[in-house]
């Protein structure tokens, strides 16, 4: 690489140099690259803000549309992770809130929601400040001292809330928890996060919201479970327009539509030793694998999960014959079960190009709201745990689309058996297996078979 961001080379190139793990041939390569683009940003021709970047300031940076582009991205990284209480505790409607607490350490902290390789802001308002402007009797207690959460002030966090008609809990994660050179050794809410999340929960009229502040997963099975508690958001580090895109999601104005990007494990996989990185789970030790495609154990939210307060419906519109010829290939190996597989390679570009085929999804939004969708497409093995070494399913396309409450839309997939149905041997090889591959979405699935 040529650019370390950190002090890593600076502390380690002298010796990898020594040991001849590095030439100095490596680094001038490194000096040539690294110079030749300041030369190209002419920053060697005299002064800086005379050249082509140098001008750019504030009145370029924070103009209207690149703001609004602030909150879309913030918006669109909103997961809604629960939602119960008859109708859904979620959104709240203002004419029925007269009161608010807000509870916290997350929710007045606009440094909080830029989390970690930030700039400065434009304009920054907390998740606090909006609420205000939305409910003139709007309560905040901190509750905790930051996410750590070893000093916390509960009685009057518990005072506010059984007070209020509604209460909305900001709590999570900082960069003490996560940020680079640091590991987290703990799945769960830091310190008395939970003990406080409860007591409130307890105390309040009705169930309470909980906004989850933080870039990685927590394990908040007792939220997810605990009826006192209505409505679950995950928000990440939403940036500079993250506090007015979480009270549009709470007030109905927006409505969301995030996935999340990874599974979220409960705190019993802590147990397995981050140094041992197998994907593929081995029951024979009770490793369960990593990622969604080839985890096995419990999870507290799945990859992919997102609630929405639209209902949609998916299904296939257009499925393919359900056999593809491979004629003339010879099996490369078989697997456990003795099902013969065919390397990728030797199919050929022209022949896995002959292979790829149309998939067409009908999606629906049933209302009652207008929404940002998207619509997930998966691969699904029926044995994949036969010793192949194939994932349980894997997500081979996605595409978001904005429908109106009511209105039905058609999506187009291009499937490309060669690449998404194939799985890597041991050796590295991609084969395709004879037999059923499922391609599903949503509740809707399809098979297809291969054959020689």
């Amino acid at each position: 690489m040529d650019v370390n961001c950190g002090s890593y080379v600076q502390d380690h190139g002298a010796s990898a140099l020594q040991q001849g793990k590095i030439t100095e041939q490596d680094i001038n390569r490194a000096l040539h690259n690294l110079f030749a683009v300041r030369m190209r940003l002419g920053l060697f021709n005299g002064d800086p803000r005379r050249n082509l970047y140098g001008d750019i300031g504030p009145d370029q940076v924070c103009t209207q549309e690149h703001q609004d582009l602030a909150l879309e991205a913030a918006q669109d990284g909103i997961v809604l992770l629960k939602n119960d209480g008859g109708a859904g505790a979620l959104p709240l409607s203002k004419p029925n809130v007269a009161s608010l607490a807000v509870i916290g350490f997350n929710a007045n902290d606009a440094i909080r929601l830029r989390g970690n390789y930030f700039g400065p802001p434009c304009v920054t308002v907390t998740p606090l400040q909006v609420l205000q402007g939305y409910v003139k009797d709007t309560s905040f207690v901190a509750g905790c001292n930051s996410a750590a959460c070893n000093v916390t002030t509960i009685p009057e966090a518990v005072q506010a809330a059984s007070s209020a008609d509604s209460v909305v809990l900001f709590m999570g994660l900082d960069q003490d928890q996560e940020r680079e050179e640091v590991d987290r050794l703990d799945l769960t809410l830091p310190g008395q996060q939970q003990t406080l999340i409860e007591s409130v929960a307890n105390a309040a009229k009705k169930p309470v919201i909980l906004v989850l502040l933080c870039g990685g997963p927590v394990d908040v099975s007792f939220a997810k479970t605990n009826p006192k508690i209505g409505a679950i958001l995950w928000a990440g580090y939403p940036g500079e327009a993250g506090g007015i895109a979480i009270a549009q999601v709470l007030f109905g104005e927006h409505n969301p539509g995030g996935r999340l990007p990874v599974t979220w494990y409960p705190q019993d996989f802590t147990r397995v030793p981050m140094t041992d990185m197998r994907m593929r789970a081995d029951p024979a030790t009770g490793y369960p694998g990593r990622t969604y495609r080839f985890y096995r154990g419990p999870t507290v939210f799945n990859f992919g999960y997102g609630l929405s307060y639209s209902k949609y419906s998916h299904r296939f519109a257009t499925k393919p014959p359900p056999t593809s010829n491979v004629a003339g290939l010879k099996a490369v190996e078989a697997t456990a079960g003795g099902m013969a597989s065919y390397d990728v390679e030797a199919i050929g570009s022209e022949t896995c190009d002959r292979l790829k085929f149309p998939a067409v999804v009908r999606v629906q939004n049933h209302g009652p709201m207008d929404g940002k969708h998207s619509v997930l497409v998966f691969m699904r093995w029926p044995n994949a745990t036969d010793g192949s070494g194939r994932p349980a399913s894997q997500l081979i396309g996605f595409q978001s689309l904005h429908l109106r409450a009511t209105q039905t839309a058609h999506v187009e997939f291009e499937v490309s058996p060669c690449k998404h149905f194939s799985r890597a041997t041991e050796d590295g090889r991609k084969v395709i297996d004879q037999g059923s591959h499922f391609v599903m979405v949503g509740e809707d699935e399809f098979e297809m078979s291969f054959m020689a």
